[in-house]
């Protein structure tokens, strides 16, 4: 098409992460449906606006929007507690099926191993993941999970 014919206020595309405008932190975006999904009352008149994802402990913004005239969304603002927020090792890193850090800490004391990742694993490949709408991240909880079992192998003094 030649440049004639495109439109004149094409809008730029957004980029995939922005920083947050509470710390700076570099923040990830997120799908509407996951701010839909977790954010207790949402205005309802919503400007449209694309979402991202602060994740930074210390930080109370969860989700913030590209267009200033969109609302910010605080952690008290959300149906679930924020993992990667939250100090306290009772909050789920799965939000599908439960797991929390203590528990996968609890098992690796226990037995010296985590079979946590591998059921994860197994249910995602029976297709009962969800999390696209359940974890606040929107993301795969697999990698969190991963690292906390390494972390507490590490503590135990195994690779």
């Amino acid at each position: 098409m030649p440049k004639c014919c495109e439109p004149r206020n094409k809008p730029a595309p957004l980029p995939q992460a922005m920083p947050c405008p509470a710390n700076g932190t570099r923040s990830s975006r997120v799908d509407l449906l996951i701010v839909m999904s977790l954010v207790r009352k949402l205005p309802l008149r919503m400007p449209p606006a694309q979402y991202y994802f602060c994740e930074a402990r210390g930080c109370d913004v969860v989700y913030f929007p590209s267009n200033p005239a969109a609302p910010v969304f605080r952690s008290s603002d959300l149906l679930v507690a924020v993992w990667s927020k939250e100090l306290k090792d009772t909050v789920p890193v799965c939000y599908c099926f439960g797991f929390t850090p203590k528990e996968i800490r609890e098992e690796i004391e226990q037995t010296g191993k985590s079979a946590v990742s591998e059921s994860i694993r197994a249910e995602l490949k029976a297709g009962n993941c969800a999390c696209q709408v359940k974890n606040p991240s929107g993301t795969c909880c697999l990698g969190n999970v991963t690292r906390i079992i390494r972390d507490a192998r590490a503590r135990r003094g195994q690779k």
